[in-house]
């Protein structure tokens, strides 16, 4: 509890116990009115002063309608018709009402804070003559080296110079997942150093760090508000202005039609602008929203925004790119096929010093199942667009490549059609036979894409892969629909296609790795950054930022959302209802002060304690 919660807390027991004395002392004593005005006022004073201060500051600004209007005028009304104890008590309950919502936003905050906690508080500086300087992260410079203990949070994004150990993701991913670096690895700040010494080359500043931009999204997502915040903000701005008009009028027009009766009537219209105050709304609902979003960044999934939320809610379509978000997006050689009388190893030492001085993915496989080859073996080497390589590999001539490059070379080969990258070899015009290399599918893919499924999502694959491969993989995931060899323009126009057919009130969203498809995030109505640790291109283009790269996290994403938005709907229907109930029984004379006080506070506690759920993130996860 924070300092001006004990202090309100203790105003509010002191209030309490002076309200009991004076309750006490005039049950005993008889005084005049003055008298039993002169004693209330005590109590009233000590816990109402406040609320009558910016009342009276919010008229000299001229924002006269809100809540603290409405208190100090219902309030005081009270006390001038002669209910001393019923105005206290109003008074009371409404402080202590406002005790209850510091609180459950200050626990909101606190579980944001939790996120906060990757924040470092300095970096270990090497100087020139080797020793370490604790200083702030602003101040190192992009190529410096920073030292990194054990048990101490990376400050800043980097890679590792000399050492060896283990980092903990937890603070990022919501999860515990041991990474390994060693010397040439990349580390990015905000993980924990477990165990050895690090020393780390810084490669970005800490303010265009992964830390800093993490900071930066969960902090600002409250300004970008989900429609039906805005609509309670406009509601808000004319509901009270409306119901203190109605609440003048409620007190004005029966007496001068009916005749007399000004007591029963003001008293009336008072106890209505206890009821009418819409606190409930205003403060439930974006807490709620706030909950949401703290609650996801536990998880390891940043949403930008209340919008985003929503939008995430009203999910009727999910399209996928395949490479690095459903699949691990790390080829590997799974089957080799030599053609009869050649050696195996020689198939796979020969591709892979044809392919030595190429960048590709599929290359940089075929290499690492072939660790120790000498490099200067293969000569001449020249890469085929679309098609593969040619080089001298001990004087020889071989090809290695897809089909199209065997065809264009009049070679006989014997296709190979199961799902995955093919790369066909031949040397000096002699077919020696295929390598598969296969990316393998995320361990969670096939249950994050049924749980898509079981809350009424379609699932759709986008991707530049072959359609057999795309086909094979999309068979085994259990996707319902797919779209293969797209190029990015390709994937943007796709998606344009998929918005234009899915129905008006349900929302696309595409999850991608948010580098070579950040054009397509930025199109659909919700952009899913897949894998994203540390990608710069994927927090600036997605709306929402996994930190793992486990698709899992898409269905539970949809479940925070789905979640959010129910609490918000029963609040506003519960206080709207509750509300309009009273309001209708304080105009017709049956409901009296007290049952305002319910009204009011009780609806604004418990609206504020079903916004709380929202901060179980327990809750999130599928039963």
């Amino acid at each position: 509890m924070t300092k001006k919660q004990k202090k309100t807390l203790r105003r509010i027991l002191l209030a309490a116990a002076l309200t009991l004395c004076a309750a006490l002392l005039l049950s005993a004593v008889s005084l005049p009115w003055y008298g039993q005005l002169a004693v209330w006022l005590v109590p009233y004073l000590v816990i109402g002063y406040d609320v009558l201060y910016k009342a009276l500051l919010g008229i000299k600004n001229g924002e006269v309608f809100d809540e603290n209007f409405l208190m100090a005028v219902a309030t005081v009304g009270a006390m001038a018709c002669g209910e001393y104890g019923e105005g206290v008590a109003v008074m009371l309950f409404y402080q202590v009402g406002e005790l209850f919502q510091s609180y459950a936003v200050g626990k909101s905050r606190r579980s944001i804070s939790e996120l906060m906690d990757i924040r470092p508080d300095s970096a270990n500086l090497e100087q020139a003559d080797g020793s370490v300087q604790a200083v702030d992260p602003d101040e190192v410079p992009v190529g410096a080296v920073i030292v990194v203990r054990p048990g101490e949070k990376v400050p800043i994004d980097g890679v590792v110079a000399s050492g060896e150990s283990t980092l903990n993701t937890a603070a990022l991913t919501g999860e515990s997942r041991p990474r390994a670096v060693r010397p040439g690895d990349g580390v990015i700040s905000g993980c924990v150093n477990e165990d050895g010494l690090l020393r780390i080359t810084t490669t970005k500043l800490y303010g265009e760090s992964t830390v800093a931009k993490i900071l930066d999204l969960v902090e600002n997502s409250s300004l970008k508000k989900a429609k039906v915040e805005n609509f309670i903000t406009k509601f808000a701005r004319w509901y009270t202005p409306a119901v203190c008009l109605a609440a003048l009028v409620l007190a004005l027009l029966p007496p001068l039609v009916l005749g007399g009766g000004w007591g029963v009537w003001v008293l009336r219209a008072l106890t209505f602008l206890v009821i009418s105050c819409p606190c409930a709304l205003v403060i439930s609902i974006p807490l709620t929203f706030f909950g949401g979003i703290g609650g996801a960044s536990r998880c390891g999934i940043l949403v930008k925004g209340g919008n985003y939320l929503e939008a995430l809610a009203h999910t009727g379509v999910a399209a996928f790119d395949k490479t690095g978000t459903l699949t691990r997006g790390v080829f590997e050689v799974t089957r080799v096929s030599p053609a009869p009388g050649v050696d195996r190893d020689d198939l796979l030492q020969t591709a892979a010093l044809a392919e030595s001085y190429s960048s590709h993915p599929i290359s940089k496989s075929l290499r690492e199942a072939c660790p120790g080859l000498d490099a200067r073996r293969a000569s001449d080497a020249q890469e085929i667009a679309g098609q593969g390589v040619r080089a001298l590999v001990d004087g020889r001539t071989v090809l290695a490549g897809n089909a199209r490059l065997m065809e264009a070379e009049h070679i006989a080969y014997t296709p190979d059609e199961d799902g995955g990258s093919v790369v066909y070899v031949a040397r000096d015009g002699a077919f020696l036979g295929s390598i598969l290399i296969s990316d393998e599918e995320k361990p969670t893919a096939r249950a994050a894409v049924q749980d898509l499924r079981a809350q009424g999502v379609r699932t759709v694959m986008l991707t530049g892969d072959s359609p057999a491969v795309a086909q094979q993989v999309a068979g085994r995931l259990g996707i319902d629909e797919v779209h293969a060899g797209l190029l990015p323009a390709d994937k943007v126009r796709q998606v344009e296609t998929l918005l234009a057919q899915k129905p008006a009130d349900a929302m696309l969203a595409f999850a991608g790795d948010g580098i070579n498809d950040a054009p397509v995030l930025m199109r659909a109505d919700i952009g899913i950054a897949m894998g994203a640790l540390g990608s710069d291109a994927a927090i600036e283009a997605a709306d929402v930022v996994l930190m793992d790269d486990d698709p899992a996290k898409i269905g539970l994403a949809m479940r925070v959302a789905r979640k959010c938005m129910r609490i918000v709907y029963q609040n506003i229907v519960f206080a709207l209802g509750i509300k309009a109930l009273f309001l209708i029984l304080s105009a017709v004379g049956v409901a009296n002060m007290w049952w305002a006080v319910f009204a009011d506070v009780g609806v604004m506690v418990l609206a504020v304690l079903n916004a709380t759920r929202m901060l179980n993130v327990r809750a999130y996860q599928k039963q």
